[in-house]
């Protein structure tokens, strides 16, 4: 009799992780109390893979041998407390995909960078001439990934969520770019118990593997030493490895960088260490570092209008994230924040505003209550709206040629739009129809 897989959630990571369990012959159920998107209906249609959407019917999800979760469900939901009773496995997909390739994994997570970091990593090896593939947290999952391709080497982007639920995930490389708050509500308001998640990714690691931690991260290093519990080779980068122009790790120097700010600085340096520890020739590390391009709604430039920079930087959705986009200009700066909070404390933006010209506080969102309060009396101007393209309005009244329009709202998207892409896109939309009009 085969080993039955129930697969809680159908998106992405939920839908490669049913196919890859079918694709090795195993009794396949899908089960999702949302409801199923057209499209993956129609995948798991075409594959014969059973499923049910709209409810969860205990019968056939507690009958699982194995049951893989998708990350954005969270452990406290009545069936996973119950499959945890019933002493019934419960696996992520990187965990589960891990088991079906030989490819050796660079795994990196953050609170953070990760996906810049994962993007600039894999172009890198590639342009280095390994054959590598990108998946995880980005792009196709992983486990879809592994049915489709041979490839010999696969850059990871690892949320905390993805890692609660790892049992033998073994990585080559891992990085842990940096731990700030964020998700707090997932783990009780305890900083510790995210941070937890997030040491997991080198748990499995052997001393010929590479940690790569960042030792400019207070936080991370005082947690350190109680939660690493790796036999991996670590590595170290700072923020005193990279100057604004050149980027300086180990023995080399790095010019002619596609990517700008400080930030962006240590994802770089994180990026050539894990490079350098796979072999890659200094010269094709240099080469990848100057042709990177990154990925959307990550400081985008938008478009120019009448002297106004408009940058698009929507997946900037907690606070670390704004920090280190408003400290990548020295431009009088428009801000544009705002969305569904996080609990967040804004307070450690405030020294900011004492070297910053932040001329306008613009918050997008249908509750910006608690921003409004937080920043009155530190930004002369604030305004609150629901429309993107008032806020444009706004912007373009305000700015002046030299100054910035930067969109970092600190917050989740989903007051107002789908996800960070979609209120990232609709920015981009209303920015380009006044650069037309």
């Amino acid at each position: 009799m085969s080993k039955r897989i129930v697969v809680l959630g159908s998106g992405e990571s939920g839908v490669g992780a049913a196919l890859l369990a079918k694709n090795k012959g195993f009794d396949v159920f899908v089960s999702d109390y949302g409801q199923i998107a057209d499209k993956y209906q129609k995948e798991l249609d075409a594959n014969n893979i059973s499923y049910e959407s709209g409810k969860h019917t205990e019968a056939l999800i507690l009958n699982a041998d194995e049951v893989i979760k998708s990350p954005g469900i969270s452990p406290k939901v009545p069936i996973v407390q119950k499959l945890k009773a019933e002493g019934i496995q419960i696996s992520s997909e990187i965990e589960f995909a891990s088991r079906y390739t030989d490819a050796k994994l660079v795994a990196i997570t953050g609170t953070n960078g990760k996906t810049t970091t994962s993007l600039l990593t894999h172009h890198i090896l590639k342009q280095a001439g390994l054959n590598v593939g990108l998946a995880g947290n980005i792009g196709d999952s992983f486990a879809k990934s592994v049915i489709e391709k041979n490839y010999d080497y696969y850059v990871l982007e690892i949320s905390s969520f993805q890692l609660e639920d790892i049992h033998d995930f073994h990585p080559s490389v891992a990085m842990l770019l940096n731990i700030t708050p964020d998700h707090l509500d997932r783990y009780e308001y305890e900083m510790d118990l995210y941070a937890e998640a997030k040491f997991r990714i080198a748990e499995n690691m052997q001393k010929e593997d590479c940690f790569i931690l960042n030792k400019s991260d207070d936080y991370l290093m005082g947690i350190h030493q109680s939660l690493a519990n790796t036999k991996a080779t670590e590595v170290y980068f700072t923020d005193k490895d990279f100057n604004g122009a050149t980027l300086n790790v180990d023995a080399y120097s790095f010019n002619n960088l596609s990517l700008k700010g400080g930030h962006n600085g240590m994802n770089m340096s994180a990026a050539v260490r894990a490079a350098l520890f796979l072999g890659c020739e200094v010269s094709a590390i240099q080469e990848g570092l100057s042709t990177f391009k990154n990925a959307e709604h990550r400081l985008e430039w938008v478009a120019d209008i009448n002297g106004v920079d408009f940058i698009n930087d929507s997946k900037a959705t907690n606070v670390e994230a704004v920090q280190f986009a408003l400290d990548s200009f020295e431009k009088p700066i428009v801000w544009i924040a705002g969305g569904t909070d996080k609990g967040n404390d804004y307070s450690t933006l405030f020294p900011l505003l004492e070297k910053l010209e932040i001329k306008a506080l613009l918050c997008l969102g249908k509750d910006n209550t608690k921003l409004e309060k937080a920043f009155e009396g530190k930004v002369s101007i604030i305004r609150s709206t629901e429309s993107v393209e008032e806020v444009i309005d706004w912007s373009l009244e305000i700015a002046h040629s030299g100054d910035v329009v930067l969109l970092s709202p600190a917050c989740a998207s989903f007051d107002l739009f789908k996800n960070y892409e979609h209120r990232g896109s609709c920015f981009k939309e209303a920015v380009l129809k006044h650069k037309n009009s």
